[in-house]
């Protein structure tokens, strides 16, 4: 199968994860996401892979930290892993047909609960996982389509919730 660059199409975002091991995080998505791989190749410097993967209807490319990166630690560090930086920077949100059940898949296969699926104010079921490299994944489910001003008189109930009751 040819490859049609890294990104396809003309003004589609396609992210890019960095990762300790690519071929475990391959395993994961795959059993997590139903992952296909549409491509694969060493790295540059061969310690290890560079994937390109269809995940639900996006192209996600992920690819193994550099072992000079994981050593430097420095702030602006290229190609390092969540793990390495201590965090994730960003949340990839995904819209499935059933949360709950790709929420427990997920689960099932390693990430671990971040936000359990919960009803939210702006008409969503919505919940995160964290897989087991350190990326975020928020899954979401249309329940109702609201209004702007609708979404906003429920999310003044719901602050009004997290303040709790008036003294």
């Amino acid at each position: 199968m040819a490859v049609k660059g890294s990104v396809p199409d003309q003004g589609a975002i396609v992210p890019h994860l960095v990762v300790r091991d690519a071929q475990e995080a391959l395993a994961f998505y795959q059993a997590a996401f139903d992952a296909q791989l549409l491509f694969r190749s060493p790295s540059p410097s061969g310690a290890g892979e560079h994937l390109h993967l269809k995940v639900w209807d996006s192209l996600i490319q992920v690819s193994t930290e550099e072992p000079a990166q994981r050593q430097q630690r420095v702030e602006g560090a290229l190609l390092a892993s969540p793990e390495t930086l201590s965090g994730s920077t960003c949340v990839f949100q995904v819209a499935v047909v059933n949360v709950d059940d790709a929420y427990k898949r997920a689960v099932d296969a390693g990430a671990s609960p971040a936000m359990p699926p919960t009803d939210m104010f702006w008409g969503d079921r919505y919940g995160w996982v964290r897989d087991p490299f350190g990326h975020m994944w928020a899954l979401s489910q249309i329940l109702e389509v609201l209004t702007p001003e609708q979404i906003e008189e429920r999310m003044r109930g719901f602050a009004a919730q997290m303040k709790g009751p008036s003294r």
